[in-house]
């Protein structure tokens, strides 16, 4: 990967608005190394309603080797997508997209985009996250004195999780809001901004994606009042919260689901996708009959979940809880049923009722496979996925467990759990393959997406990164989620070392009464301090990325701001990387911020890394110098449409 060719990305260095409204014009840069191929002319290649149309790009300066030049791009339609057009000596044409630089022409879903009048929320670039199993997370006092419900099994809390069925779904610890409450320091503590909690509607299981209404909090957990007092600590503490909704399915103890089940002519009916006369078989989410899949088709539905300010997308946003966002729980297949396909309908919906409440609100999908097609930025800020992150994350770094483990049915099965594949070792990339599969399944959305697209090392639905991991590459696993584009995100309990070989098994309770033990109190140091690098460096939540080196062991990359800039290095073994001047300019000023890896310089400016494998460091650089952005862009635009014609 050779970091000495012509670069642009979403972020400020390169884009004066992220956030543009309908009709702005926004200033685009690109910059050209000057040991590059002589350019005889630059223009940005957009299109306007479908119709590809050019706008010349000018000439800015030279600043510490890099030719600037830049072009004003009308933002035309909701997703503005462009690409830059340089024109070599000889006539010769190359383009350069969100995949990298091509001599032939390429596809419009890989270009640059912008994304009009769906802001991101003005605090998701200092965001880091952290998810709770409310069930699992810690137990008040006030617990013991509610009742057990009807479906749970009960579990001390030292009690080990039983991946069996039914007490895969059913064993109850007794985890509650106000457990979580008298836990806040601790997030304080760990350095994270952003609380997601899982589902805390009343269902007929511990994960209560099975909803039986939406129209109140669990008793078990507290009720309306715990929910609401806890959001409000943590607004005090200033963190964010974010809540867990099912909108592909319900409970088949929902209030709606009872209406019409067996009830032909119900005003609920048309909500599910019944398919005899009596109301008694029906659709359901991957066959499980309890979770029948809600039909979008339905307005009512619409009108009662998602739509308007008496929705429950709007009521859980308002006073007194103000959640600050929504994770949408299998975004992916809502609204999707053979040759139906309401997605859009419906998380446009969401979005717009969110909007009209809080616009400075978060919107997530969940989405386990590429989901390129939905993240455009019409309405979702990112999503919650395997496939860019981590992934391609567990190839590199992780290693097969070799521990047999049971099953739901009870049976022991030897294969790892690798997302659902049928493998019988998890798959291994190199490091260049790591980063071949980040920047493939990432190069269809828009930069602004891509910064609200989590990056978890694993999460309540899969097993814990750690169980197939040596401890020694942990600190580049988190360091990664950390310094890469996107929101780092902590599964409750990494941080103390927990351990799970499927997703069951991960939703362990936390491990409060043995957090001082040597190992977990290291790992929960680890975990502070690369939370603090996140934080203290702004340029990780919203600047560029270059990568500057890549190979089988290693990768380097920049985080490129104007104020700052971070190098990372991350590597499995031994390295040692010699870059040219050009690539870290301003470099013998860097100071370390993480890690032990050394950073040396030669009389012509070079720079050489050089470590012990693993490792994870990072340093701090002077920001990039670029020269004064023009201001006659609307005059170059007005001549360039009078030249298109």
């Amino acid at each position: 990967m050779n970091p000495l060719l012509p670069h642009h990305d979403g972020s400020p260095l390169h884009v004066s608005e992220s956030s543009p409204q309908m009709g702005d014009l926004v200033r685009v840069r690109l910059r050209i190394p000057v040991e590059h191929e002589d350019v005889v002319a630059v223009r940005i290649r957009s299109t306007a309603d479908a119709e590809p149309f050019f706008v010349e790009a000018r000439p800015l300066g030279t600043v510490d080797g890099w030719h600037w030049w830049e072009a004003p791009l009308p933002v035309a339609n909701p997703r503005t997508g462009y690409r830059w057009m340089l024109t070599l000596s000889g006539n010769r044409v190359v383009w350069l997209n969100q995949a990298g630089l091509s001599a032939i022409e390429t596809r419009d879903s890989e270009d640059f985009a912008l994304v009009a009048d769906n802001p991101p929320p003005s605090w998701l670039p200092g965001a880091v996250m952290y998810q709770i199993f409310p069930d699992r997370f810690a137990r008040s006092a006030t617990a013991d004195r509610r009742p057990v419900p009807s479906w749970a099994l009960p579990a001390a809390w030292d009690d080990p999780v039983d991946p069996v069925s039914p007490a895969r779904t059913r064993q109850f610890y007794g985890g509650d809001l106000d457990g979580i409450r008298e836990h806040l320091d601790h997030l304080v503590d760990l350095g994270v901004t952003v609380m997601y909690l899982t589902p805390v509607f009343p269902g007929s299981s511990n994960h209560r994606y099975d909803a039986s209404t939406f129209d109140h909090v669990d008793p078990v957990l507290g009720g309306d009042a715990a929910y609401a007092g806890l959001i409000a600590a943590a607004h005090d503490r200033g963190i964010r919260v974010i809540g867990d909704l099912t909108v592909n399915h319900s409970g088949d103890g929902h209030d709606w689901f009872r209406a019409a089940y067996g009830h032909p002519g119900a005003a609920e009916e048309d909500f599910y996708y019944f398919t005899d006369d009596a109301n008694t078989q029906y659709t359901s989410w991957l066959g499980f009959p309890s979770l029948p899949k809600f039909d979008w088709a339905s307005s009512e539905l619409a009108r009662r979940f998602v739509d308007g300010p008496d929705s429950v997308v709007a009521r859980w946003m308002h006073p007194p809880f103000s959640l600050d966002g929504w994770r949408i729980d299998v975004a992916n297949m809502t609204g999707r049923r053979r040759a139906e396909d309401r997605n859009a309908v419906v998380r446009r919906a969401i979005r717009r009722t969110m909007t009209a409440v809080n616009p400075d609100t978060y919107l997530v999908a969940e989405s386990t496979a590429d989901a390129t097609h939905d993240l455009q930025g019409d309405a979702w800020h990112g999503a919650m996925t395997y496939v860019p992150f981590t992934r391609p994350l567990w190839n590199w770094l992780g290693e097969t467990s070799t521990t047999p483990y049971r099953n739901a049915q009870g049976e022991t099965v030897a294969a790892p759990w690798y997302f659902g594949q049928p493998v019988a070792q998890i798959p291994r990339f190199t490091a260049r393959q790591f980063v071949e599969t980040h920047n493939r399944f990432l190069s269809g959305i828009p930069w602004s997406v891509r910064l609200g697209t989590m990056n978890t090392l694993d999460s309540h639905d899969t097993a814990r990164f750690a169980t197939h991991a040596d401890a020694a590459v942990i600190p580049l696993a988190v360091g990664l989620s950390m310094t890469l584009p996107g929101v780092p995100v902590v599964w409750a309990g990494d941080e103390f070392g927990e351990q799970g070989v499927d997703g069951e098994m991960s939703r362990t309770p936390m491990p409060w009464h043995r957090v001082d033990e040597p190992g977990r109190a290291a790992r929960f140091a680890l975990y502070r301090s690369l939370v603090a690098v996140r934080r203290d460096h702004h340029v990780l939540g919203d600047g560029g990325l270059r990568w500057v080196h890549v190979d089988d062991n290693a990768i380097v990359f920049l985080r490129e701001g104007e104020g700052e800039s971070i190098l990372v290095l991350a590597a499995l073994g031994d390295v040692v990387v010699d870059l040219d001047p050009v690539v870290l300019a301003g470099a013998r000023s860097a100071t370390s911020v993480f890690g032990d890896a050394a950073l040396a310089f030669d009389e012509s400016g070079g720079a050489a890394l050089t470590a012990s494998g693993p490792v994870f460091a990072a340093w701090s650089l002077p920001g990039v110098a670029a020269p004064h952005r023009a201001s006659d862009g609307a005059a170059v635009l007005d001549r360039t449409i009078r030249s298109n014609g």
